[in-house]
């Protein structure tokens, strides 16, 4: 549902603003707390921030810790298969958080890709049809100070034709 309402929707406006109030306004990511503020037009950067609320805050008074994860959970994967188009599979594979402090504010968190580094995916790609991609990432107070949590992600790609293959053999 979400592709053909992108598909339709890149008529109108940037990958960039679908990008971001497409994930703002979606009820699946709307429950996490999480709301995007920047993405950039290459779509390398994603920027988003977990306010601490009355719809967050857990017995002691801090981000619930699912808050923290469900809110950074499907922006890498989003953003890759945004950048790497139609060409590849996207999958996420594995995740886990470490929580560092309690979150009696809200937090912010960074999704950053380079120039060289989709470029590299590609180049492993081609090489190796499938790879898993590992991205860390801080959850931190607005100032960067102090971080509330760390997160890790293992992203699948593969060449969407080996992985068709791949999957008819099964």
């Amino acid at each position: 549902m979400y592709a053909v309402i992108t598909k339709f929707l890149k008529k109108f406006f940037k990958d960039s603003s679908i990008y971001k109030y497409g994930f703002n306004y979606s009820p699946m990511y709307k429950r996490s707390t999480g709301k995007i503020i920047h993405v950039s037009d290459d779509l390398l950067e994603v920027n988003i921030k977990i306010p601490l609320s009355y719809k967050n805050r857990n017995y002691v008074g801090s981000i619930f810790g699912g808050s923290l994860f469900s809110a950074t959970d499907p922006i890498y994967m989003i953003q890759l298969m945004q950048i790497l188009g139609n060409d590849y599979v996207v999958w996420d594979k594995e995740a886990s958080i470490k929580f560092k402090r309690p979150a009696k504010k809200d937090g912010y968190a960074d999704f950053i890709f380079t120039n060289e580094e989709i470029e590299e995916v590609k180049k492993r790609v081609a090489d190796e049809k499938e790879i898993d991609l590992i991205k860390h990432l801080q959850i931190k107070d607005k100032e960067g100070l102090t971080v509330f949590a760390e997160v890790s992600k293992t992203i699948y790609v593969a060449d969407k034709g080996y992985y068709k293959n791949k999957r008819k053999k099964k």
